[in-house]
Order: structure tokens, then C-alpha cells, then sequence
């Protein structure tokens, strides 16, 4: 009889595909299918036996649900976006010109201390890069990178700029970080040592790009120089990243020469006015003139016409006009 036990898996199965149903009985009833033979008392503890594994399966299940519905991703980590105006500066400046950079790809998202978790079902595990490019991301508001909404697709750019409260393990660990969860390309910046450092993806590590001065973002296409007192960063046009303040005095300085055109546009076009103003009045007035020496010719044809014919009736009558 006990042979029979080795279809226990099939029921198992059977028992789980009507698993919604085992309360109601009809997990009893296939027990009996299947083991014709076997004691009434043994097929209801091999039920009750199986309807309990199905139990706990779905509690676990249950609680893994639950316990993965009740994770919560933090949008702030509690520390400051910066430490200091210089590296807000620097922060601000990577930030705007990248956005500008990519404004017109609708896939390409830049972010600015954002919080990035890599792994789903783990809140703890993430780090929030000054400033991070995603590509094949579409843009958009986030409260949080979460990389598995993301189509699992990791920052391939990060920047980091250094300050003083920064220390070398937390930095180590935002290394390891980035190399372990995929980005491609990550830059250090020391704005008060003016010391920059990069590292590009080769294979599954990160290297340490040899020299940096001069180098060229493979993803981005920027260029780096590291001057004497800063660095400097190009577009791929060849025009310089600029702050903010930079740029709102170019186009203070684009609006005035704007206005000097359009002032001169203005004082042209009335000029222009007053010249069509004056053709129009020297037109009318040749007009009038025109109409007025009409007038005479035809006042001297009439009267021309009137004494050629008093002549002839004066002939006509036997008067000589001449005497």
C-alpha cells in the first residue's frame, strides 16, 4: 500500500493546481483517485498533510509579497547637496551643461544628487552621485533612481566633486560602488587642489584613465583641461562649460545688442516712413500739376477753337479780320 506513496509528488501538483479549492474537498477526492486501496485514515492525513504544505507555501508567499510591497525607498539620504559654495558651484555648472548638452535627446537623463538604488528589495544598498548621465533613459521628474523601473539600466556617467568633509573611506566606498553596479565612466574632481581623476569601464573593473588632461568622454564627447589654477570642460562644439552667472551675462549682453538692432531697425523703418511720406506728397503735388497744365492746354484749345471761329464768321459776313 505504502508504494502508492510514490506518487506523493503527483498529487502534490495536482493538489497545487487546485489549490484554491482544497478547502471545499476536492483535494480528498483526488487522494482517493489516486489511492483506492489506502486506509480512510491514512488518506486524510496524507491529505491534511499536503493541504498544510500548500498552506505554508502560500504564507511564505504571501509574506514575501508583503514584506516586498512594505519596502520603502527614501528620496533623501539627509545630507546636503553640497559643503561649500565652490563645490555647489562646480555641482551646478556639470549639471546645467550637461542638461543643455542633451536637451534635445529625449533619452538621456541627467541628474544632479539623486539617490540611485541599483538593486530592488534592498533600500540600503545606493549612493546619490553630484551628478550622474544616464543613456536610454527617457527625461523626466524622479523622487529616486530605481534602476529595476529603469529597464535595469545603470548610470553610465557619474561625477563626484570632492570636499573637505568628504573622507578617503567614503570615497573608497563610492568607488567600489560605481564598479561593481555598471557605470562606465566616473570623475573625481578636487576643486581646491585642482586635482582631477578618471576611471573608464574596461571589462567588468573600472581603470584609472592615465591622463587626464586633454581626455575626451567616450559617452559624452567633453573635453577636459586641466589648467594651472581649474579645470575647464568643452562641449563637443568647442564652446566652454559656463556658470550661471556667465551665462545670464551673455545673454544680458545678447539682449542689448538685440535691443541696439532693434532700435535701429526702428529708426530705419521711420525713416523709411518719412521718405515714402514725402515721395507720396511730391507724387500728388506733380499730380496737381500735371492736372493743371491739362486744364490750361485745354482752356487754350478752346480758345483757340473760338477765334478761328469768329474769324470765319467774320469772312463769312464780308469783314476782313485782319483790319
Amino acid at each position: 500500500m505504502f508504494e502508492k506513496l510514490d506518487f506523493s509528488f503527483l498529487t502534490l501538483k495536482i493538489f497545487r493546481v487546485f489549490s484554491k479549492n482544497l478547502i471545499s474537498g476536492i483535494g480528498s477526492y483526488i487522494i482517493s483517485f489516486l489511492f483506492p486501496q489506502m486506509n480512510c485514515c491514512l488518506r486524510t492525513a496524507l491529505y491534511r498533510g499536503f493541504a498544510e504544505i500548500l498552506r505554508k507555501e502560500m504564507m511564505v508567499k504571501q509574506l514575501e509579497t508583503q514584506t516586498h510591497r512594505e519596502i520603502v525607498y527614501p528620496d533623501s539620504d539627509g545630507q546636503p547637496i553640497a559643503d561649500n559654495t565652490v563645490q555647489f558651484r562646480w555641482i551646478m555648472v556639470l549639471y546645467h551643461n550637461l542638461a543643455w548638452l542633451f536637451a534635445e535627446n529625449p533619452d538621456v537623463f541627467v541628474a544632479g544628487d539623486l539617490l540611485w538604488y541599483p538593486v530592488q528589495g534592498d533600500n540600503k544598498l545606493r549612493q546619490a552621485p553630484d551628478v550622474m548621465v544616464a543613456f536610454g533613459v527617457p527625461k523626466g521628474d524622479r523622487g529616486s533612481y530605481q534602476q529595476w523601473k529603469e529597464n535595469n539600466i545603470a548610470p553610465q556617467v557619474v561625477f563626484e566633486i570632492l570636499s573637505p568633509g568628504n573622507t578617503l573611506k567614503e570615497m573608497s566606498k563610492k568607488r567600489l560602488f560605481y564598479d561593481n553596479y555598471g557605470v562606465e565612466e566616473y570623475y573625481l574632481y578636487d576643486p581646491e587642489k585642482n586635482d582631477l581623476t578618471g576611471w573608464l569601464r574596461s571589462g567588468s573593473l573600472l581603470d584609472v584613465i592615465d591622463e587626464m588632461n586633454g581626455w575626451v568622454s567616450p559617452r559624452l564627447g567633453i573635453r577636459f583641461e586641466v589648467l594651472p589654477e581649474t579645470l575647464q570642460l568643452y562641449r563637443p562644439d568647442g564652446q566652454l562649460f559656463a556658470d550661471y552667472l556667465e551665462v545670464q551675462q551673455r545673454l544680458k549682453e545678447v539682449q542689448e545688442q538685440l535691443d541696439n538692432v532693434q532700435e535701429q531697425l526702428d529708426e530705419e523703418r521711420q525713416a523709411k516712413e518719412v521718405a515714402e511720406s514725402e515721395l507720396q506728397q511730391e507724387r500728388q503735388a506733380k499730380e496737381v500739376a500735371e492736372s493743371e497744365l491739362q486744364q490750361e492746354r485745354q482752356a487754350k484749345e478752346v480758345a483757340e477753337e473760338r477765334a478761328k471761329r469768329l474769324e470765319q464768321l467774320l469772312r463769312e459776313a464780308g469783314i476782313d479780320p485782319q483790319k
